[in-house]
């Protein structure tokens, strides 16, 4: 759950449960706006984006990825700060308005590394 400064909940990433490889549901206000599921390969992660019409591309191993709309503008890009005890990430978000769903791919992304799943 994804909360704003007052609390209220703005967001919600959710796993997939009984999915052979990782698949999370990206929600706004309660409705499903996307998902985001891994895709099976043997040696370089993949994930598949179904939100909003946008893709991902980049080099998902060392975590620098952007992601781009369907007229080919980026509307982000992701990437792994090294040097940290915790898990840091940079968030480069082209227009505010869509910050909240770039932060729930990154989340949804992660959880899915992070369970094994890359």
């Amino acid at each position: 759950m994804i909360s704003d400064a007052s609390g209220a909940q703005v967001g919600m990433v959710r796993e997939e449960a009984l999915t052979f490889l990782p698949r999370f549901a990206i929600f706004v206000g309660g409705a499903q706006v996307g998902q985001i599921s891994k895709a099976f390969t043997f040696f370089k992660p993949l994930f598949h984006l179904d939100c909003m019409g946008w893709r991902m591309e980049g080099n998902f191993l060392a975590w620098d990825y952007a992601i781009i709309d369907a007229a080919g503008t980026e509307v982000a890009t992701i990437s792994k700060e090294l040097l940290h005890w915790t898990d840091t990430y940079a968030l480069d978000v082209v227009d505010p308005k869509d910050a909240l769903y770039v932060l729930m791919i990154a989340l949804a992304i992660d959880a899915a590394k992070c369970s094994g799943g890359a």
